[in-house]
């Protein structure tokens, strides 16, 4: 037990720049305090004791803004930075050597029963106010980014970032060339300029669709009268031609 205490506290030192001492990490570190009340909860919890255990909780969420429910399971060298309003399900399972930031939630979908809650395999990093939600699994070695909202499980040593989140570095290779100083802003000019070239392009293409419509239709009306119906000057012609031909006739024909 004590072991796995130590390495709590190692954790939190190793990861986390301005610690400057193991007795100001023991004395200052709220997220260090909830994992060491947890430990106990989840003890009382595992023995049958869950009453104790849930009232325990509420006292360790009351004194460091950290919820986790006692229920959950979490490996060793566990650290959560900063912490506040971080919450973790009955059913979390989180494995060994993994970081939570601030506002981290291992959360459920509903209500529905039985495991519900996400699985963090070794070395996973959440960034702060990160959702992970369902009963889904963040792969070995991942890094989820500030924000995401996960809801897929994710492979091992991916780093995924956005809402909702997806994958942009699988294996330590990049697939995607994703940077937050370029994500684009509805008011961005560059976004206004290609909207009202669109709009511009839409209306062309809508006038040429007329055109076209416009010009087949004068192709028929001119094939029709290309071949006109009999009128007057018409049948007049061909009653001369007739007439023409009755007086040339031969004497034979009379």
């Amino acid at each position: 037990m004590f072991e796995v205490l130590a390495g709590d506290v190692q954790a939190a030192r190793e990861r986390d720049p301005a610690a400057r001492s193991v007795l100001e990490i023991v004395l200052c570190y709220s997220g260090l305090h909830a994992t060491l009340a947890h430990r106990f909860h989840h003890w009382l919890w595992t023995r049958g004791m869950r009453l104790w255990a849930r009232s325990g909780s509420q006292v360790a969420k009351w004194l460091t803004g950290i919820e986790i429910h006692p229920g959950a399971q979490i490996g060793a060298n566990f650290f959560i930075d900063h912490g506040a309003g971080t919450v973790i399900g009955e059913t979390a399972v989180i494995g060994d050597n993994c970081t939570l930031f601030h506002g981290v939630t291992l959360g459920g979908t509903g209500k529905e029963t039985g495991k519900r809650h996400p699985t963090l395999e070794d070395d996973v990093t959440i960034g702060a106010h990160a959702q992970i939600i369902g009963s889904i699994t963040i792969g070995k070695g991942t890094v989820v980014g500030a924000g995401a909202m996960v809801l897929d499980s994710i492979p091992d040593y991916c780093t995924v970032v956005g809402p909702k989140a997806y994958v942009v570095r699988r294996q330590g290779k990049r697939v995607y060339d994703f940077r937050h100083d370029k994500q684009p802003r509805m008011t961005d000019p560059a976004i206004e300029c290609m909207l009202l070239r669109i709009r511009k392009l839409e209306a062309e293409l809508t006038q040429t669709g007329s055109v076209s419509a416009q010009e087949a239709h004068l192709s028929q009306d001119a094939t029709v009268e290309a071949q006109p119906e009999d009128t007057t000057e018409t049948i007049t012609l061909r009653q001369g031609a007739l007439v023409d031909r009755w007086l040339n006739r031969k004497d034979s024909d009379w």
